[in-house]
């Protein structure tokens, strides 16, 4: 059954694609469209040359214990479409077969994360509570800029190994350092002394309304198929003295670390962000498993498969090109009886900076 969830995503993925494919076309979804609009639109076309890091953590969020998605780390460099890349071809054959256009711009992206239940303390694997998991993961990601419709179509392809002790060793590390609880139970996590994975995603973001110096709007259907099996509408708004261009800014296409990192223009930039998504999650691998038996692991009619998920923070941007990035986010319990039956928050904090 685990299988078969897993890439069921699949029939969905195809049946987005023709969406996706629909805003090659010149027509605005705006009828007439506005020159504002247009114009900021094509700024996000021009030269790109950017880079961010990111690190979450629960100890982020004021009052938080060590439990859940407990912490993660990204590097993430985006840049113009360019020469061909060996590293781009995998991302670029799936697109291909997907049918969507060539790239825009491109995006390569290093990261871990890891997830522990409530009492990091206790040795014991216990069922009752979410499992320890883990990924080190390497990502390519492409995006498709289409000014006349207001609309940018990314796709992502992440390659990782579940299981590593890398990540459980720097967690044990750190806590030594701040003299906070051991974590013991790493060796109970899922696909323990790894298991290689992947997961591909399409995301299609959208205008709402024509953007202002002020006030961004827009809305962001994505899917995705891999260790993370899901469909999700969300809708996002950022607010305050903006410089960027719109579509750089997505942090509804976060998962966990992964593309959690922003990106700004070379310029003066302060604003508030917010947003909400609905996901359809059809499977978890850092709640399932994979195909690797683990110590803890839920089957599919033991976790919720409907997750509301929420995001807030601030950015501030500087004239010469670095940015910094806080913000909180959680999502609904997916879960459904004892222990691990909690709503999980987590806080974010994102440096970058512009070079072109």
């Amino acid at each position: 059954m685990k299988r078969v969830l897993r890439w069921i995503g699949v029939l969905v993925l195809s049946g987005y694609s023709g969406v996706a494919l629909a805003d090659s076309a010149a027509a605005s979804v705006f009828g007439h469209t506005p020159l504002s609009l247009a114009a900021k639109s094509i700024v996000g076309t021009r030269a790109c040359d950017r880079w961010a890091v990111g690190f979450d953590n629960d100890f982020l969020v004021p009052g938080s214990r060590d439990q859940d998605y407990t912490y993660g780390l990204s590097a993430l460099h985006i840049s113009d479409a360019g020469e061909d890349s060996f590293v781009a071809h995998p991302l670029q054959w799936v697109d291909g077969f997907v049918g969507l256009d060539a790239a825009t711009r491109r995006g390569v992206e290093f990261g871990l994360y890891g997830f522990t239940p409530e009492n990091i303390e206790n040795p014991e694997a216990n069922s009752h509570d979410r499992p320890y998991a883990s990924l080190v993961y390497a990502a390519t990601r492409s995006e498709r800029i289409y000014p006349l419709s207001g609309t940018v179509v990314s796709s992502q392809l992440t390659l990782g190994v579940l299981g590593l002790d890398l990540v459980g060793d720097l967690q044990k590390g750190l806590h030594s350092v701040i003299d906070g609880d051991a974590p013991q139970g790493w060796r109970h996590q899922i696909s323990d002394g790894g298991e290689l994975t992947a997961r591909y995603s399409l995301a299609r973001q959208q205008l709402l309304s024509a953007p202002t110096d002020t006030l961004e709007i827009k809305h962001t259907q994505s899917v995705s198929v891999g260790y993370i099996t899901e469909a999700s509408w969300g809708l996002n708004f950022r607010i305050g003295h903006l410089n960027s261009a719109w579509h750089n800014f997505h942090p509804e296409q976060a998962s966990y670390a992964e593309t959690s990192a922003h990106l700004n223009n070379r310029s003066v930039e302060r604003f508030f962000w917010a947003g909400i998504a609905v996901k359809a999650r059809a499977y978890n691998a850092f709640l399932q498993g994979q195909w690797r038996d683990s110590a803890v692991e839920y089957s599919s009619d033991e976790v919720r498969h409907l997750v509301v998920e929420a995001w807030a923070g601030y950015t501030h941007g500087f004239a010469n090109g670095f940015f910094i990035s806080y913000g909180l986010r959680g999502h609904t319990s997916e879960i459904r009886d004892g222990d691990g039956d909690r709503n999980v928050v987590w806080g974010g904090l994102m440096v970058g900076r512009n070079l072109e």
